[in-house]
Parts: structure tokens; C-alpha cells; sequence
């Protein structure tokens, strides 16, 4: 038996030799490389799908530009499959153009805000044009909601995925790796286009697109002791000059020159590169991104049966990552506000827009809310905010850099039936005497002078307090029979078209307040001046017969409701606009004055079927409380314009001011229909009551008028154009009515 067991020992030795030769498998780590691309780097997700598919576990990521957004969020702990449905909720176009719901504007920018075609800073009396395209605000709300769960971590290398992305210097031009930070600024900046975006300011450094100085950084993913590199190329390379035909692909090319000389050295650094057939389609081809994503497909299939050896030869599996996206019903317990670089608005005036207050709760979709009416200001180059959990609740960090202008030139151009031809001269200038006010003043030079200037002290939400003087006239031709008998010239002879002048200067005092910037109060005081004439030439003598010429001082209120998604054309919405004045004295030109009232107001409400189809109503009425002798303030009803002053109503199918009472009734149905984006076929039937007893004991539909327009509109950048026909049952008359820019 020993002489047995002596035997198997030797005969065993070879085997246990070899055993203890062979060496135990390494693990192998992996970095994954994106380059930038734009609109090209959804083929990116593709990649990563296939990536996770295969169970690779990706030890380290790094990206540049478009590759730091989708390699940041997917280190943060997104899958591949929720970054597809994720990205594919936002309208990255909007995104980049920094497009902010209307809902959010303030009141007074609603009101105003839609007449500029151009809007150019003043700095030192000198026109300066903007630093880019937009300011990315928009951009850095999506980055910031969807990384709030890693908005405590300020070192990359402990995220669910070790991450690094590429930025440039825009003093020195030299590449900034940013490893430390908060994520969604450094993949802001890795992204800032120069000209598209507005450079981001991190660690003292003024930061843009990656993509300039290292598009591909596979030798900074060495650096990081990877055993195995895959890198994701998107990027066209130098184009022939034929194809260089917009300023975008031209700024494209001269960023490439340096970063395309080396590119053969990079992709030789690359393990596995892997790049899709994109050079069809450009950074911008975000309407685009189903069939990018399915190029990126096509070339990470070729790859497959490598990435399935390469997972083989790893040992452990790939972290879990599943992020549970925050739902907008969520809610979070504010405990503390702090922000942090604002000189010119008060931290009161900033968290009242924010709409915040602590120890109290707020959810996710009115917080992101607050964020889009603090933009929406135009005082902001960028509100960054962090999220820090403490106690219970949440502490909210923001970090602000208001824009450096204080001076803005703007400009717009108009035609209209009634004042013909104007062009649009603003200057806006804020910080004037306080913090939070500014002064805006417009002058429109054309046909008929006239001016707009507004000082407003904005204190949030609370109240507030504005200045408005206005100098308004016109010239129109009006029937007789809405003139008033003068004493001085005698009474006209009914029916005649006469050649009116029409001139308004009107100064308020106001307090406002709003909730929300959806609802608006208004309470104050005014001085109005109306000085209406026509020149009456009787054998070569000019006589001047004046219908009024009185100073008036009232006392007003106003509520107004707005929520129109557009200024022009809207396609959903409500909007409310009830006005009271009370017109308590006069210098009183015809000697008859006695006060009086007048209570007004105008509903709408549009919907639209199949984001095609708009139906919009809009009913409005006015009478008159008291006895009012002057009908120069009577309701003037007739024609089309969307800039009638004081008493005059719009009434299609009908000359301009065609009817005169105290009181009317009007309600208007239109049907929109967009055949192609921004150009409308429209239909409108007007209906109305003109009389002192609008209500006629109930019978409201017996004499009433009718009026009828279609036409055709498109909304452009120097604002709508309109072309109506119109007409009435009454007398077969028809009219023309045309408008062409920003109604003003």
C-alpha cells in the first residue's frame, strides 16, 4: 500500500506543476471615450445599449461636448435604455435656443415683450452683439433635474462610473479636465459652442466647448490606468469647402484645425473604435435623432462578438443602474435659501420669483417653474442651482451671474390700417434709481409720432409701483353720426365721412400685484388729455371744429389674466382683461361734465384639436355707469387692429369706428387652421349689441350686428402678417384689412 501511494505521487507531480503554472485570470478595466458631435451623439446611446447588453462593465467614461452630456448622465447612473427615453422627452432644439414657456413671462413683458425684432445691448454708448445664441439656462435645467440625485458629489471618480470630461479655456485656449466639481456645470461647459452658448464660468476659469482643444481624449482615459480602450467617434472631420455654406459649420471647421491633425494618432490609441456613418447629417440634426440612433446600431452590431470576448474576460459584473426619475408630483421640504452673486436684485426680489419660502414645501414642477420665471426676467446670463439634502428637508444653493448690460437698444417696424407706417425705436435701462426698477421707453417715428414710456419698480410678487405717460394719435376718416354736435361749429350733417384727429396723452400712477405671473391687480390713478378734431375747409377758410379738447383725472382698476401660449395666433390658453375708471373730474370743454364710470372687460380662450385646428372665442363688453354727455368717450366700434387706445373696439365686416354707444356686447368665433408651421387659414364671425341697453330685458340677440373675415397669416420673425376680407349682411360692405410686423 505505502509502496502504491508512492507511485501516485509521482505520476501526480506533472499535473500539480501545471496547476501551479498556469496563472489566474486578470480582470481587465474598460474606458469608454465619446466624442462630441451635436445632434450626432444620440448614436452614442446605441453604443451604450449595446454596451450593457453585452455586460461590460465600464470601469471609467469620458466625453467632450455632446459625449460629456450622455457619458455624465450614464456615470450618474442612468442605463442606456432610460437615457433613450429620458433625452427623447426634452425638445433639444428648444433647448439650445433657450425657448422659455410664455406662461412663465411677467405680466408687464407679456404685454410688451412681443413688439422687438432685434434687442441689441448698449455698453459704453457703443452696440454691442450678443455673446451667443442663448445663454444655455435651459440646458442646464435638464442637466441639473436629472442629476439632482448626485448633487452632493463633488468628485466624478466616486459617481456610479468614474467620469471625466473636456473643456477649453477661453483666455488661454489650453484643456481643462474636469474630474471635481458639480456635474451638471462641467458638462455645460464641455458643451458651450462657442456662438451657440454662452462660455461657463467654473473655478475662476471662463469655459467652453471641449471639442475644441480634444474632441476625443484617449490619452487623458490612459492617464487613468485602463487596461482597454472603446472609443465612440460622431464627428464629421474637416469638411471640403463646398459643404461649408453656414456660420455654424464654418466656426465647426476652424475649432477642427488643430484637434483633426492628430486624429489618426487617436484613433490608433483606441482598443475598439467604433464610429457610425453620420457625416450626412449635421450638430443640429436634433429632428433627426431616430435615424442617428439607428446608424449607431448598425456600427456597434459589426463590434459584437468583440464586446462579447471583452466581457468574458472581466470578472464581476457591471454595476447596477437604474435611476427612478423624479416625478414633477414629488414634493420637498425647504430648509434654507441661499444665493450668491446677485448685486443689482435683492435676494427678496429673487426668491419671491422663485417662488420659494422656507419651511415650506414646493414640488418638483413649480420649483423647475420658479427657476423658468427667474430666467424669463432677462436680468440673468445663468441661475445655477444645487440641491443639498439637511434634516428633513433640502438646502437650495443658487448661484447667480446677472448680465452685465444695464442699457438695451431694440427696434421693430409696424403697418396697420389706422397708423400706417411706423418704426419702433426702444431704450431700456435698468437699475435706474433702485434696485429691481428700469425704465423703457418707445418711440415710433412714421405716419403718426407717438410714444410709450414706463418706469416700473418690480418687487416680485408683492406690490409694486409703475409710471406710465403716453403720447398716442391717429388720423382716420369717421362717420359723422359718432361725433358729438359742437357748440362752436354746429351740428354735421349725419352720414358724412369725416376726417378725424385723434390725439390721446395719458400719464398713471399705479401699485400692481400678481400672483404667479398668470394673474395681475392693478390700482391708481390718471391724467388723460383728448383732443379730437377734424379741419373743416369752407371757401378756402380752415375752421377747426374740436369734439373734445378736456384734461381728465380718474382713479382705475384693473384684473387681467393671461395665459396664452403665444402672442400671436395662440393655440391654448385664457385670457381675462376687466378694467374700471372712473372718471372723477374734467376741464371740461363743453361744460356739461358730470362723473361718471365705465366698466369694460374682454374674456379668450383658445384650444386647438390635433395641434392643427385652433378655435378661439372672444367675448367682451363695456357700459357706461353715470351720465356722460361726451361721446367722443363712448364705445367707437369697427375695423381691425390690435392697438386701438381708450374706447375703440375692433369690429370685423365694418369701416373704423362705424358705431357709437355707451354701451356694447361682443363676442367673436374663430377657427385657425396652421397648413404649415406658422402659416394660418382663418375664419371669424363677429356678433354684437350696440346700444345703451345692451341686455334689452333678456331678447340680447334681437338688433344685433354681424361681421365676417378670412384670411391667411404667418407668424415671421418681424412679427405677424395678416391679409383679411371682411364683410357685413347689413349693407354689402366689404373691407381690407392688413397688418404687417409686432403690433404696437
Amino acid at each position: 500500500m505505502r509502496y502504491f501511494l508512492f507511485i501516485l505521487y509521482f505520476i501526480s507531480l506533472p499535473v500539480l506543476h501545471a496547476q501551479e503554472e498556469v496563472p489566474e485570470q486578470e480582470d481587465i478595466k474598460i474606458g469608454l471615450v465619446l466624442s462630441g458631435g451635436g445632434a450626432k451623439g444620440f448614436a452614442h446611446i446605441e453604443v451604450l445599449k449595446k454596451l450593457d447588453e453585452a455586460g461590460i462593465r465600464i470601469d471609467y467614461i469620458a466625453g467632450t461636448s455632446m459625449g460629456a452630456i450622455i457619458g455624465g448622465l450614464y456615470a450618474s447612473g442612468y442605463s442606456a435604455k432610460e437615457l433613450d427615453s429620458v433625452l427623447r422627452v426634452y425638445d433639444l432644439n428648444g433647448l439650445v435656443r433657450d425657448e422659455l414657456p410664455r406662461e412663465v413671462s411677467s405680466f408687464y413683458q407679456k404685454e410688451n415683450g412681443g413688439k422687438y425684432a432685434v434687442s441689441l445691448p448698449l455698453v459704453k454708448r457703443k452696440i454691442e452683439l450678443p455673446s451667443a445664441v442663448s445663454n444655455g439656462q435651459s440646458a442646464f435645467n435638464v442637466f441639473s433635474r436629472l442629476t439632482e440625485h448626485v448633487h452632493g458629489i463633488d468628485d466624478f471618480s466616486k459617481l456610479n462610473v468614474p467620469f471625466f470630461c473636456i473643456a477649453t479655456n477661453l483666455e488661454t485656449g489650453e484643456e481643462v479636465v474636469l474630474d471635481k466639481g458639480f456635474l451638471p456645470e462641467a458638462i455645460r461647459a464641455s458643451g458651450s459652442f462657442p456662438g451657440l452658448l454662452t462660455p461657463v464660468k467654473v473655478d475662476g476659469k471662463v469655459l467652453v466647448d471641449g471639442g475644441i482643444v480634444d474632441n476625443f481624449p484617449v490619452e487623458k482615459m490612459r492617464e487613468k490606468g485602463v487596461d482597454y480602450i472603446i472609443g465612440v467617434n460622431v464627428s464629421a472631420g474637416l469638411k471640403e469647402i463646398e459643404n461649408l455654406t453656414t456660420l455654424p459649420e464654418i466656426l465647426m471647421q476652424i475649432a477642427g484645425f488643430q484637434m483633426y491633425n492628430k486624429w489618426e494618432e487617436k484613433i490608433q490609441k483606441s482598443d475598439l473604435y467604433i464610429r457610425p456613418e453620420l457625416d450626412e447629417f449635421s450638430t443640429f440634426s436634433f429632428d433627426q435623432s431616430e435615424e442617428i440612433m439607428r446608424r449607431g446600431k448598425i456600427a456597434v452590431d459589426k463590434v459584437e462578438d468583440q464586446l462579447m470576448a471583452l466581457a468574458a474576460r472581466q470578472k464581476g459584473p457591471a454595476p447596477k443602474r437604474s435611476i427612478k426619475a423624479y416625478s414633477f408630483s414629488d414634493e420637498f421640504l425647504i430648509n434654507e435659501i441661499s444665493i450668491k452673486g446677485n448685486r443689482n436684485f435683492t435676494d427678496k426680489y429673487c426668491i419671491k420669483k422663485l417662488g420659494l419660502e422656507k419651511n415650506k414645501r414646493i414640488s418638483q414642477k413649480d420649483f423647475m417653474r420658479g427657476i423658468d420665471v427667474l430666467t424669463a426676467t432677462g436680468n440673468f446670463e445663468s441661475v445655477f442651482y444645487k440641491l443639498a439634502p439637511a434634516d428633513e428637508g433640502i438646502n437650495v444653493e443658487f448661484e447667480i451671474i446677472e448680465k452685465k448690460e444695464k442699457t438695451l437698444i431694440q427696434f421693430g417696424a409696424h403697418y396697420d390700417d389706422l397708423y400706417k407706417t411706423g418704426i419702433l425705436i426702444n431704450l431700456t435701462n435698468k437699475h435706474l434709481f433702485f434696485k429691481n426698477d428700469f425704465v423703457s421707453a418707445d418711440f415710433v417715428v412714421g405716419d403718426n409720432i407717438r410714444y410709450n414710456i414706463d418706469y416700473f419698480y418690480d418687487n416680485g410678487f408683492n406690490w409694486s409701483f409703475g409710471l406710465n405717460t403716453r403720447y398716442n394719435t391717429f388720423k382716420s376718416d369717421i362717420v359723422s353720426s359718432a361725433l358729438p354736435i359742437v357748440r362752436t361749429g354746429g351740428p354735421l350733417d349725419n352720414g358724412l365721412l369725416v376726417p378725424l384727429r385723434y390725439v390721446d396723452f395719458t400719464t398713471k400712477l399705479f401699485l400692481q400685484s400678481t400672483v404667479k405671473d398668470q394673474w395681475a391687480f392693478q390700482v391708481g390713478i390718471e391724467h388723460k388729455f383728448i383732443n379730437a378734431f377734424t379741419d373743416e375747409v369752407v371757401n378756402d377758410d380752415t375752421n377747426r371744429i374740436y369734439f373734445d379738447r378736456s384734461h381728465y383725472l380718474n382713479a382705475f382698476g384693473k384684473i387681467m389674466l393671461d395665459t396664452y401660449d403665444t402672442n400671436y395666433f395662440p393655440k391654448k390658453g385664457v385670457f381675462l382683461d376687466a378694467d374700471y375708471v372712473l372718471y372723477g373730474y374734467s376741464s371740461d370743454y363743453y361744460k356739461n361734465f358730470t362723473p361718471f364710470s365705465q366698466l369694460s372687460g374682454k374674456v379668450g380662450l383658445a384650444y386647438t384639436f390635433f395641434d392643427k385646428l385652433t378655435f378661439q372665442v372672444i367675448s367682451q363688453a363695456g357700459i357706461t355707469l353715470g351720465n356722460n354727455e361726451n361721446e367722443v368717450l363712448d364705445y367707437h366700434l369697427g375695423g381691425f387692429n390690435e392697438n386701438y387706445i381708450n374706447t375703440f373696439v375692433p369690429f370685423y365686416g365694418y369701416g373704423f369706428a362705424e358705431f357709437n354707444e355707451s354701451a356694447y356686447l361682443r363676442t367673436a368665433f374663430t377657427a385657425r387652421f396652421e397648413i404649415f408651421r406658422k402659416n394660418f387659414l382663418s375664419f371669424t364671425g363677429n356678433f354684437g349689441r350696440i346700444n345703451d341697453d345692451i341686455w334689452n330685458d333678456g331678447r340680447i340677440f334681437e338688433d344685433t350686428k354681424s361681421g365676417y373675415a378670412a384670411g391667411y397669416g404667418v407668424n415671421t420673425i418681424i412679427g405677424p402678417i395678416e391679409l383679411l376680407y371682411s364683410w357685413n349682411p347689413d349693407n354689402n360692405q366689404n373691407h381690407w384689412y392688413i397688418n404687417v410686423g409686432f403690433w404696437f
